[in-house]
């Protein structure tokens, strides 16, 4: 089974910045936007995303590590667990999803077997002959309880986030559902599917399946709120000069304007193009303007910078109020 380093392509002992190196070359290479209608290159983009949020944040890592994160982020049931879900919580799921019972996030003793048994089938520590049986019972007097809430965990990209989309997901019991995930989604969010559960008793409904989302980080998108952020590199002619370019949004390219003279920091907002909500107002998308320099020295641009007038810099750091 390949682990999250492997799905990076780098070891174990790889540093925090040759972490987010790899990861940034990988999204680029299988990024959507660079293989259009290609399944399996935007699955290698999910498992690489979903790899880079476990390994990305310094204690999950650590737990990782440790052998106490599954692959999909999921904890592990502790070595020789038994009782109850102590065996059942294990990983599962599709494209980064797993599930776990709630009940095997604790240890479970014998005193609250008899507890749960004495709930749900009417006996208590006195006795299936106590007087006081029905009394004692809770659950005597009203409707049955439902079965237990199983909890699940998948990650999606973060254009699936924004833009919204379905994703399938395998229960514990091996059936595929299809689960709807809203536009606009963030991490923590959960979605509750009723009836899917664990079973009930004596006829009572079953429990629900609850998938909590996480939203794998993106190599050049920032999200705030229902705004999205961009830092866009631009060469220096396109700064001095302006000009139409093309920039990319999480749901296709769009064309935009540099204007003339623009600096580094320069922030262009494009309405309405962040995250459209239902019932709230449509976020906007920030772009903001990176002057990049040529990797390698120019001639032609050394010479026109000779030309440029004098004590150039010194009359802007003089205006910032820097000299």
């Amino acid at each position: 089974m390949t682990n999250l380093y492997q799905k990076l392509g780098i070891d174990k002992t790889a540093t925090k910045a040759e972490l987010k190196s790899a990861y940034r070359s990988l999204a680029k290479k299988y990024h959507p936007d660079h293989n259009k209608d290609d399944k399996k290159t935007a699955e290698r983009f999910k498992e690489v995303s979903a790899a880079y949020h476990i390994l990305g944040d310094d204690e999950k890592r650590e737990k990782y590590d440790r052998g106490e994160l599954d692959e999909n982020g999921n904890e592990r049931p502790p070595m020789g667990a038994g009782g109850f879900g102590g065996r059942g919580a294990r990983p599962g799921g599709f494209g980064g999803g797993g599930f776990r019972s709630q009940t095997s996030q604790t240890d479970f003793s014998m005193e609250d077997a008899e507890d749960l048994f004495s709930q749900f089938f009417r006996f208590n520590s006195r006795g299936p002959g106590s007087k006081n049986q029905e009394s004692q019972n809770p659950y005597a007097n009203s409707a049955r309880p439902k079965g237990l809430d199983i909890n699940y965990e998948i990650t999606i990209g973060f254009e699936e986030a924004i833009t919204g989309s379905t994703r399938r997901l395998k229960l514990n019991d091996s059936r595929n559902v299809d689960i709807k995930i809203p536009a606009g989604i963030h991490t923590g969010q959960v979605i509750r599917l009723s009836g899917q559960g664990g079973p009930g008793v004596s006829g009572s409904p079953k429990g629900d399946a609850l998938i909590e989302i996480r939203v794998a980080p993106h190599p050049y998108y920032r999200r705030e709120g229902n705004d999205i952020h961009l830092e866009l590199p631009i060469s220096l002619d396109e700064a001095v000069l302006g000009g139409d370019i093309q920039v990319p949004t999480p749901s296709g390219r769009l064309t935009i304007r540099i204007p003339r003279n623009s600096s580094s920091g320069k922030r262009l907002r494009l309405k309405g193009k962040g995250v459209k909500k239902k019932n709230t107002e449509d976020g906007n998308m920030y772009v903001t303007l990176k002057v990049v320099l040529p990797e390698d020295r120019d001639p032609e641009l050394e010479k026109l910078m000779k030309q440029w007038p004098a004590k150039g810099g010194d009359t802007i750091r003089k205006k910032a109020g820097l000299n």
